[in-house]
């Protein structure tokens, strides 16, 4: 990707205010999601978290995802249920509905409901009248999966509905998870575009207010993205000291998220094969809301148990806690900050995308083919285990000791990348135990063998 001076003629002035217009036209096929909608029915082919287990106590929720207004309730034999809010008789909420043993009433005239939207029961109705409502009427309803303090459910076509994917995140040995949720008042694509933008943390991060992260984030480095199947990732890779710190940003389409550490890692300590600070999905609310639902990850591979508080988690997210008065925001802004400033929805064609942005124009294009794919009736990317085993991910950090030489370039960083990343390749399929060793040997022969080379 680069720009020609044959490609575009600029005048440069100054207060050109008058005269310079912009486009007001979103792009509809990748930002909106409600129902029926293109980039609506590509996301419904995935599980989504929707809530956080702990806030969900005896009575329902009114919730909205993706663009549908829904009621989560758990009944008394502990079964839950995600169902439209609006009770198919008379239109009354569920959100004010009864939870039974199985099922929910609605308050109204006590319509009963099980989990999946069957009509129950039909009181004070004689008898054929109620057999003949429960055979013709149904209250939609959603599938969901509870897990390690997450709801998770799918919205889209039953017959299509995929396994839970089960990714190796999700069970690292000695790694404490804990769930949370971060609101944005913004399109879903612009909190999602910010992983696969790294040179931001150099920026909005460490070097425009205050640094958020670890010392060594402010460090620009050489940056490389990768394709691959379901994934699109970021490596910055940057030159701290006698150090070269590997940080890979994560995408597995069409939402889901990893990162490094936020904390753990400055670059100036050596890590073979550490991991993210945080899984995470971003989920629509709605065309102009999101919200990601996640958890927060501390151990050896993670962040700090230092950081296991009850603001650590959304400061781990974006440097900074969400709920600030406004001129601190002003001051110390960070990702809500940059993201709701593009406006609700961010008109694309305003933007003049430059090298760095790369992962953001690679990931935009990406997930408009699987919007085309999904809209021709076919499947889209599904990401997979191998063997039997989980879905391998690749968020994470490593740094290595290799004192810098008069010949090193961003050349020789994105070198160095690229053979980072293939090694990460190489060892999936196989059990986690075992990619640790590996991968961790290769490091320590690519420290040793640049290390050698510095020294001729």
């Amino acid at each position: 990707m680069g720009i020609k001076g044959s490609d575009f003629e600029v005048e440069l002035k100054g207060y050109s205010g008058h005269g310079l217009i912009h486009s007001k036209d979103v792009d509809d096929v990748i930002t909106r999601i409600g129902p029926g909608s293109p980039a609506g029915e590509y996301l419904r082919r995935y599980w989504q978290p929707v809530f956080i287990s702990s806030e969900l106590d005896d009575l329902p929720v009114s919730i909205k995802i993706l663009g549908e207004e829904l009621v989560l309730f758990r009944d008394k034999s502990n079964q839950l249920g995600l169902v439209h809010k609006q009770c198919p008789h008379r239109q009354a909420s569920l959100e004010f509905g009864i939870c039974q043993e199985t099922g929910i009433q609605c308050c109204y005239h006590g319509w009963h409901f099980g989990i999946d939207g069957t009509l129950l029961d039909v009181p004070g109705q004689p008898a054929h009248i109620a057999d003949i409502i429960k055979q013709r009427v149904r209250l939609g309803a959603y599938p969901t999966y509870e897990f390690k303090g997450l709801i998770f459910a799918y919205l889209g076509p039953i017959d299509e509905k995929p396994e839970f994917p089960m990714y190796d995140s999700l069970n690292f040995k000695d790694m404490e998870m804990v769930p949370y949720k971060a609101p944005f008042n913004c399109n879903w694509l612009q909190v999602l575009d910010a992983i696969v933008d790294p040179i931001h943390t150099s920026f909005l991060h460490s070097n425009m207010s205050r640094k958020q992260f670890s010392e060594g984030f402010g460090e620009v480095g050489q940056i490389d993205f990768f394709e691959r199947d379901s994934w699109i990732l970021g490596c910055n890779t940057r030159r701290v000291g006698d150090n070269i710190w590997f940080r890979i940003n994560e995408v597995v389409l069409p939402n889901f998220t990893q990162a490094g550490a936020a904390f753990a890692v400055d670059g100036t300590k050596q890590i073979h094969y550490g991991r993210s600070s945080f899984t995470r999905w971003v989920v629509p609310i709605d065309d102009e809301t999101t919200i990601c639902y996640a958890w927060a990850n501390f151990g050896e591979r993670g962040d700090p148990q230092e950081f296991n508080t009850p603001e650590g988690p959304e400061l781990i997210e974006q440097g900074e806690i969400f709920d600030r008065p406004y001129k601190e925001r002003q001051r110390f802004p960070a990702d809500r900050e940059a993201c709701e400033g593009m406006g609700p929805i961010n008109i694309h064609k305003n933007e003049n995308l430059l090298p760095s942005d790369q992962g953001v124009a690679m990931m935009r294009q990406r997930i408009r083919e699987q919007i085309k794919t999904v809209a021709s009736g076919k499947k889209p990317y599904l990401a997979s285990g191998i063997n039997g085993l989980p879905v391998p991910t690749y968020g994470g950090d490593s740094v290595l000791n290799i004192p810098a030489s008069n010949l090193e370039d961003n050349s020789f960083l994105s070198k160095l990348a690229h053979e980072f990343v293939q090694i990460q390749f190489e060892v999936d399929g196989k059990v986690e135990e075992e990619r640790v060793k590996i991968v961790t040997k290769k490091l320590k022969e690519i420290q040793s063998r640049e290390t050698s080379n510095t020294n001729k």
